[in-house]
């Protein structure tokens, strides 16, 4: 079966892989001249199943009231005419409950450690390099709400069978020495031993050549403009260069994927949130971490690639506009170097912006769709690295008639 892949970035191509690996012929689009070109470029390098708590809880509403109107906000919504913005919110704020917050958090879960196992197969497998550490992931805490939110959390993700546990302040210290010289007080934390951290830009690329190498085809530089379908089926890819045919067809571009999707009356919930990045250099600098860390004060995380600390976050709410805000991206270096103020060369920072493609329940979608012959794999939120080799071998597996070896429960889109 021949299967045309919308996507090319981390999602879209492990999905490709996975594929190619169930002995189908693949071909991908992509807009962009390379692979993760945009969401996966420069995120936040966090393979963190930690991470996975919903953005919708009962604290989420009160949170966002007291944000209104700070630039400075870790959630800000830029306030607009925007019917696609507030269809998803009022989904969003029905997820704003304690029983649904539980039930999102371990469809999230489920995904995201399957997952981070068909990562950790993969590599061994392909002998990837990708700048990626095992160390785990470090989430600090500098007030005691924020402790027992962490601690709460713990709890709960330990009853769905992840491996984390709090620590002292102490033992955070001697988990990350760079810590030592933060001017930020830290409180105590938890820990995740299993969860990695790695370059999402590099891994896809690498993946994508081994795609190449086993005959499937990438289409760059190719714009979709319309999926095409008769009566109960899609019949070709419309693009700049033409049309692309196959027998089925796989929707992975994030954001986007319901602005391509409406016309073909499937109405999917996703809404793009603007996170910011910065690579800070740490060449001849002894104060970066080696181990990956979540700032839950500032909802910051930070990844060591190589000679580089990533530091990623903010979630801004403002549209398909990319367009960065210059005190957010301050305030992101004020905080990265408030942390660890030893930790490389603040005149030479690298910045960026992209797009999380965002769910009212922060869980994926992977699913078939009322086209026999068209199926998403989108959705992913914050988590896409950490989610992308399990939901594309569970959607490899969909559309090839097997059981995927996860439940795919209430992650199809007719949940919403």
């Amino acid at each position: 079966m021949h299967v045309v892949v919308m996507g090319a970035g981390v999602i879209g191509t492990t999905a490709a892989w996975y594929l190619l690996q169930n002995g189908h012929q693949v071909t991908v689009i992509d807009r962009q001249h390379a692979s993760a070109q945009e969401t996966s470029f420069a995120n936040g390098g966090q393979i963190s199943a930690c991470h996975a708590t919903p953005w919708a809880n009962e604290h989420t509403p009160g949170q966002i009231l007291k944000w209104l109107g700070r630039e400075e906000a870790p959630l800000l919504f830029r306030m607009r005419w925007d019917p696609q913005l507030f269809s998803w919110g009022l989904r969003f704020l029905r997820n704003c409950t304690e029983a649904r917050a539980r039930e999102n958090l371990e469809k999230s879960l489920r995904v995201a450690t399957y997952s981070r196992d068909c990562l950790k197969n993969l590599r061994q497998t392909l002998g990837l390099e990708y700048d990626h550490l095992e160390h785990g992931i470090l989430h600090v805490c500098r007030t005691e709400d924020e402790l027992a939110s962490v601690e709460k959390t713990t709890r709960q993700m330990q009853e769905f069978g992840l491996r984390r546990h709090m620590v002292s302040a102490q033992e955070c210290l001697e988990i990350e020495p760079a810590l030592r010289d933060s001017n930020a007080k830290i409180i105590g934390g938890s820990f995740t031993p299993d969860d990695e951290s790695g370059d999402a830009r590099k891994f896809t690329e690498s993946l994508a050549k081994r795609c190449v190498e086993q005959g499937a085809t990438f289409k760059l530089d190719t714009t979709i403009t319309a999926i095409k379908r008769d009566q109960g089926r899609i019949t070709a890819i419309g693009t700049d260069q033409g049309d692309v045919t196959g027998d089925c067809y796989l929707m992975c571009l994030g954001s986007y994927s319901p602005l391509l999707l409406k016309p073909l009356g499937i109405h999917l919930p996703v809404y793009p949130c603007k996170g910011y990045s910065i690579s800070i250099d740490t060449t001849g600098y002894n104060g970066a971490p080696q181990v990956a860390l979540i700032d839950d004060s500032v909802k910051m995380v930070y990844s060591r690639l190589g000679n580089r600390l990533r530091v990623a976050g903010t979630a801004e709410l403002d549209g398909y506009d990319l367009r960065m805000s210059e005190r957010r991206q301050r305030m992101i270096m004020d905080k990265a170097f408030e942390l660890f103020p030893n930790s490389g060369d603040r005149s030479t920072i690298e910045h960026w912006s992209g797009l999380r493609p965002v769910t009212p329940d922060s869980a994926p979608v992977i699913s078939d769709t009322k086209y026999d012959n068209l199926y998403l794999n989108t959705g992913h939120g914050t988590l896409g690295w950490t989610m992308s080799c399990g939901s594309g071998k569970a959607v490899a597996d969909l559309i090839d008639g097997r059981t995927p070896d996860i439940s795919l429960l209430g992650l199809g889109i007719d949940r919403f």
